[in-house]
């Protein structure tokens, strides 16, 4: 009886003793400051290239229709020019009538498919015009860019051959790791 009794209080001082220690030699949880909150992890930069069109095919690059909806399928590179390095693809859906513009039904999907980066983002086309520069919202993605949140620039390049410029800014929540980039 008297062997349960020492075992008994050898484990309770143990484990007070682990309490106390714990408490006084764990890390602080880091705070993340507003410097921080305002730069983004990772910042990309993308081109959304005019599909080639051949001489057998008449059919003429997809615009901004007066009504109807918008569908493209177009390549992503990481240069202005056409024979830049292929990273993904860059589909679409929006309805740019006023009824629809602010319609969850308006999303950018970008994939990736390189070394550095595989997965997808999607972006929220709500407030769409026919302007040169949207600012579009990142709400979510898979794989490398999973719960990505942050802002999508689409600005439209007559100059370049390819149709749009993408600037991401992407912020990634409760990761420890920055991903490269």
């Amino acid at each position: 009886m008297m062997l349960c009794r020492i075992i008994f209080i050898t484990a309770v001082s143990v484990s007070i003793l682990l309490v106390i220690l714990l408490s006084v030699f764990s890390p602080l949880p880091r705070k993340a400051s507003s410097k921080d909150l305002s730069r983004p992890w990772v910042a990309l930069s993308l081109y959304i290239q005019q599909p080639h069109i051949s001489s057998t095919n008449v059919q003429q690059p997809a615009a901004w229709p007066d009504s109807g909806a918008f569908i493209f399928h177009r390549t992503l590179t990481e240069g202005p020019e056409n024979t830049s390095r292929v990273v993904g693809k860059a589909q679409g859906f929006i309805i740019p009538i006023e009824n629809f513009a602010r319609s969850g039904f308006n999303i950018i999907h970008l994939s990736f498919d390189t070394p550095e980066y595989s997965g997808s983002l999607n972006v929220q086309a709500r407030h769409v015009a026919q302007r040169d520069r949207e600012e579009l919202t990142v709400v979510g993605g898979t794989g490398s860019f999973a719960f990505a949140r942050g802002l999508a620039v689409f600005a439209r390049r007559d100059d370049l051959p390819a149709t749009y410029y993408v600037k991401l800014q992407l912020r990634f929540p409760n990761r420890s790791q920055i991903i490269p980039g």
